[in-house]
């Protein structure tokens, strides 16, 4: 039996001391086909251990319903690793912040309006449980005492900066180690009394996450864990982005300056990002740290870490790799062949879908006398669509959304008024009701559920109620769109339908290589490459292309559609052979 622990201030593996040299690679942000290449490349920066979390609303979509295949085979992605030699850190959910949807949680959860999240309720822990039960024998026998490579662990995530409640904490280890979880237990929290006071429990490992200050930051733990190693399971060494705001970046030598104080240190690290990857799809989160301070995450995740989003090795990856070889023998940078990039030029998107003249293809309707937010139509990501008469005439007034969650376009008679934000400024959109009366269609966007913080209970749609002044409107009829196949879609040369629509095109590919898809020109939307969805674009940037792995080509004819919002310069897209993450659009409603 292969153990790995710890004794006194360093960790032990087979009865030898090892230092954990770590880096964090999330599968379900890659596609399969360049598992294998990321792992090969950690190995060669010269480090021994990969860590990745494991989202539960990814495996679990429907209540129940669970999924282990393709991007979300975590099996095979631990397995891989381990035919490299490489060592695991498993931190699985019940949450996982990782800057996606609702930090892992499922948003079915939210369907029910007494759930209790993240602490000892017992709805909360039976659907937990209920998840243990499937996940927890699919890692059992990948665990090092059964001869796997999984050395360690995590109970939940970041715990204090957001509860205190032991119990809870207490719950998930005892689940952990009734299905068979037997190798070492850990938590990770900030460096503050606060955050290891409510996230830290007796007999565990405790760990700290930071990015710089090194030295102040283990000190800080030691105050609470004394004769322990010491470990950074998050070492910050890059940042997300928000859209609207500058594409983050760290400077590479400073990197590596702080890595060397904690290898000075005898420290073990996990560096938070080693590879970021990708959003894909309706994937990303958004934080809020006040209320009215949302903040949806774009859909790259490069967090300008040792590898970019496409997987090439950056400045970053040298400094760090040439910080690493001054502490162990790491020999010479053996790097997999590169995959290689390709600018597959301009397509036109010359077929056209309108939204509401395909509702019927989409969707299905549902009568209600009030709005009902998402979760209550048994909707989880995308788009809402609600629709109301208002009897008339009625002079001017404002129309007021309580509450939107995201970003609502809103129509009377099929014609755009306005679009009303998720903002700290409150905002509505005026209009007169002509005699015969007016049709009202509200279409909300879900931009990412709240990942962080003590506002995660982040229902979508409209929350509460729409108001035409002071009275609110009843008898609605709401279409969930999420938008998981377009397939069905009917679409038009030169369509000339108003309002949001659909674009499709195709280009040839007689090589498949990664690409990137250039939306300069569009204002906000959806791209699908193949039927897969890429994620979502907006010229308020900070990112405009968005990465195409080659993996989701085919050799021949490959499909293009676009959702756009609002509207573009022209009907044409470009592929290009370059990343661009740091433009500023300062576009917002078209």
């Amino acid at each position: 039996m292969s153990r790995f622990g710890y004794e006194g201030n360093r960790f032990v593996y087979r009865d030898q001391a090892v230092r954990i040299l770590s880096g964090a690679v999330h599968y379900f942000r890659i596609v399969p086909e360049y598992w294998m290449d990321r792992l090969r490349k950690l190995k060669a920066c010269g480090l021994n251990t990969v860590e990745t979390y494991i989202p539960w609303n990814f495996h679990e979509p429907e209540p129940g319903r669970f999924r282990f295949d393709g991007m979300a085979d975590v099996e095979k992605f631990i397995q891989t690793a381990g035919e490299l030699g490489l060592h695991v850190i498993v931190r699985p959910s019940p949450y996982i912040c990782a800057e996606w949807e609702f930090g892992g949680l499922p948003a079915w959860l939210l369907a029910d309006s007494d759930m209790q999240l993240r602490c000892a309720y017992p709805p909360f822990l039976q659907r937990v449980d209920a998840y243990y039960d499937v996940l927890m024998p699919k890692l059992n026998p990948l665990l090092c005492t059964k001869g796997g490579p999984i050395i360690a662990v995590q109970i939940e995530n970041e715990y204090g900066s957001y509860g205190n409640d032991p119990a809870y904490l207490e719950h998930l280890k005892q689940g952990m180690i009734d299905r068979g979880i037997d190798v070492l237990l850990f938590t990770s929290d900030g460096p503050t009394d606060s955050l290891l006071q409510g996230g830290t429990i007796p007999g565990v490992l405790a760990t700290a996450n930071f990015g710089s200050n090194p030295g102040s930051s283990f000190a800080k733990l030691r105050e609470y864990q004394q004769d322990t190693p010491l470990m950074c399971t998050e070492y910050w060494n890059g940042w997300f982005d928000h859209w609207g705001k500058p594409h983050h970046t760290r400077d590479a030598a400073d990197a590596a300056a702080v890595l060397d104080e904690m290898l000075k240190a005898d420290a073990s690290v996990n560096f938070y990002m080693f590879h970021g990857g990708t959003n894909f799809g309706f994937y990303n989160g958004a934080n809020c740290q006040q209320p009215d301070s949302y903040e949806p995450t774009v859909t790259s995740y490069d967090y300008d870490a040792l590898l970019d989003e496409s997987g090439e090795p950056t400045a970053k990856f040298h400094a760090v790799r040439e910080a690493i070889a001054r502490y162990a023998d790491i020999g010479e940078l053996e790097l997999p062949p590169p995959i290689g990039r390709k600018a597959y030029g301009r397509v036109a998107l010359e077929e056209r879908a309108g939204l509401f003249g395909n509702l019927d293809a989409l969707s299905s309707p549902v009568r209600s006398v009030t709005p009902l937010p998402m979760e209550k139509v048994g909707q989880h990501y995308g788009f809402i669509l609600y629709s109301t008469r208002i009897s008339g005439p009625r002079p001017a007034d404002e129309l007021c959304i309580q509450d939107v969650r995201d970003r609502a376009l809103v129509f009377l008679d099929g014609e755009l008024l306005g679009v009303i934000e998720r903002s700290p400024a409150a905002q509505s959109v005026s209009f007169a009701v002509p005699p015969g009366g007016a049709r009202l269609d509200i279409l909300v966007e879900n931009l990412g559920r709240i990942n962080y913080g003590p506002f995660l209970k982040d229902r979508k749609g409209i929350t509460e109620g729409v108001r035409f002044g002071f009275q609110f409107l009843f008898d609605w009829t709401i279409r969930p769109l999420p938008l998981e196949d377009v397939a069905a879609l009917t679409f038009e040369r030169n369509g000339t339908q108003a309002g949001p629509a659909f674009y499709r095109g195709t280009f040839r590919a007689d090589e498949c290589v990664d690409t990137f898809l250039d939306m300069d020109g569009w204002t906000k939307g959806v791209v699908y490459i193949n039927g897969f969805n890429l994620g979502r674009y907006w010229n308020k940037g900070p990112q405009r292309t968005l990465y195409v792995p080659a993996p989701l080509l085919r050799q021949g004819d490959n499909e293009i559609v676009v959702l756009e919002l609002h509207g573009m310069k022209d009907a044409s897209v470009a592929l290009t052979d370059n990343p661009i993450l740091d433009s500023i659009g300062g576009g917002t409603n078209g």
